[in-house]
């Protein structure tokens, strides 16, 4: 039975929740925003046909709340929640509760979003499917000497994971036994303040991967598709920058292979709607299951661009109870696609937040050229929340066309008042290593520096810079002074200027 969904309530803000309303708008559903204290004037709240202030300014406060947000679709009529990203999304609770109100939650199953929720339960599920696992724990502990002993059986380096959560949050890489002890404590204490649980688990930590994900879709008729994969491996602090899709380097054989991989993913856990399954890869393109996103991923767009599919659409058609609209049989690759993420964050100063107001905000356009943002010249920066003002994503018949409509479009980018990435991703994709395809998650730590943003030297003055770095170095070797140093005392660039 296909069920209707007249008034949908987006449980979420910002771009994502613009991006939800402009394809309900499009399927003839009339549209909710809920919006905090800090949103009352956010694009998302005025976008929709209706909006319900939840109050508070956290996330705790709004966004976090359950009887908040089910309330609101009381007072509304909505009978749908699409939840986005982030927030609420993957919360088992949150979508029981929906199921318990008589709400059509746009996503999957309480069950799925439990099983893949914790890492530890994920890994149990895919290993009976012969989804391939990196060397390591599938129980969660904390006995350090009993994880020691473990860590030196898979042998050093070794990844202390959290049990729950991700974003980066209770990852500690050890290289060795003299600091195990030391790590994992921070780790079980990090994902103890991140998730309320201290639960870790120990895995091989692979050098040098890749990251890379599908996209899969699975309907309640027992369909599923991969929608090919994004190479996600440009990151900084275990969180993603840049993504594209398809993987430059990645062969046909071994597409297929991952496709199947996540399909199986998905099968292991009846999984229904859109979600995202994350790989590890080596340098040979052996893939490792990492983790199941169990809603939409921020960079779904590339997905989206290179196979004409609205993911939005696809995901409420799913929930009203249709068949899925794709099949790995009818699907094609078109083009390339690349998304960058424009953070409120100063590269030049570790990526440190940077909030204030969006003193000018022009967007680019032009051919292959799409933005979705939730922001306008004028509006401030929240520290409440997340710091991503947009997306910004370009497509290309090919790899190549896309990368410099993404740097021209870069160019074309005017945001003043604030800090943003779009500095750093314009050095990442003229790097060698990224045109080249052969980067991977260490690019950052490897490649950059706050130099690389200083605007660049002319000829003249880049003979003077040379001689001067030679006659210092020259200097320093016979005093034998030259020591690594590091700094430590960063502060954000907001902070800065509140104190001039």
């Amino acid at each position: 039975m296909i069920k209707k969904i007249t008034k949908l309530l987006i449980a979420n803000r910002g771009e994502i929740a613009v991006r939800i309303i402009r394809s309900a708008h499009e399927m003839d559903i009339s549209t909710v925003s809920i919006y905090s204290d800090v949103d009352a004037q956010s694009p998302h709240v005025l976008l929709a046909n209706e909006a319900v202030g939840i109050g508070g300014s956290t996330s705790a406060e709004s966004y976090l709340d359950i009887d908040k947000i089910i309330k609101a679709c009381s007072v509304s009529g909505a009978d749908a929640i699409h939840p986005g990203y982030g927030f609420l999304s993957e919360n088992a609770d949150f979508a029981e509760r929906c199921a318990s109100e008589g709400l059509i939650f746009i996503g999957p199953s309480a069950q799925s979003i439990q099983i893949m929720g914790d890492k530890l339960s994920a890994k149990k599920k895919v290993k009976e499917f012969g989804v391939p696992l990196v060397p390591g724990t599938d129980f969660a502990i904390s006995d350090v000497q009993k994880a020691i002993k473990i860590a030196e059986k898979i042998k050093y380096p070794v990844m202390i994971k959290a049990s729950a959560g991700g974003g980066g949050k209770g990852m500690r890489v050890v290289h060795d036994s003299n600091h195990f002890d030391e790590e994992m404590k921070r780790a079980m204490s990090e994902a103890k303040n991140a998730f309320g649980s201290d639960q870790v688990f120990i895995e091989k930590f692979i050098e040098a991967p890749k990251h890379i994900e599908v996209q899969i879709v699975g309907d309640h008729h027992g369909n599923y598709a991969a929608l090919f994969e994004r190479d996600c491996s440009i990151q900084r602090r275990n969180q993603k920058v840049i993504e594209e899709a398809p993987c430059a380097l990645l062969p046909p054989k071994k597409r297929e292979e991952i496709q199947n991989l996540a399909i199986k993913v998905a099968k292991s856990c009846e999984y229904t709607g859109a979600g995202t399954v994350e790989f590890i890869a080596d340098d040979q393109f052996n893939f490792y299951f990492l983790e199941m996103n169990t809603r939409l991923q921020v960079e779904h767009p590339v997905t989206e661009e290179i196979t004409g599919i609205d993911l939005v659409k696809e995901q409420i058609n799913i929930a009203k109870g249709k068949k899925l609209s794709v099949s790995n049989e009818t699907l094609t690759i078109l083009g390339h696609s690349i998304e960058v993420r424009v953070y409120a964050e100063d590269p030049a100063n570790d990526f440190l937040p940077d909030v204030g107001t969006l003193t000018t905000y022009k967007v680019p356009k032009g051919p292959g050229v799409r933005v979705d943002d939730g922001f306008e010249q004028g509006m401030i920066i929240p520290i409440q929340y997340d710091p991503m003002i947009a997306k910004l994503i370009t497509h290309g018949k090919d790899r190549e066309e896309a990368r410099r409509r993404m740097i021209r479009a870069i160019d074309e980018y005017k945001i003043s008042g604030i800090e943003t990435t779009l500095g750093f991703c314009k050095f990442a994709l003229q790097h060698p290593e990224f045109i080249s395809g052969h980067y991977n998650t260490h690019f950052v730590e490897k490649y950059f520096s706050s130099e690389q943003l200083k605007e660049p030297l002319n000829k003249e003055e880049e003979i003077a810079a040379s001689i001067a770095v030679l006659t210092f170095l020259e200097d320093q070797i016979r005093k034998q002074e030259i020591k690594p140093k590091r700094e430590n005392n960063k502060s954000s660039a907001w902070r800065n200027r509140l104190r001039k």
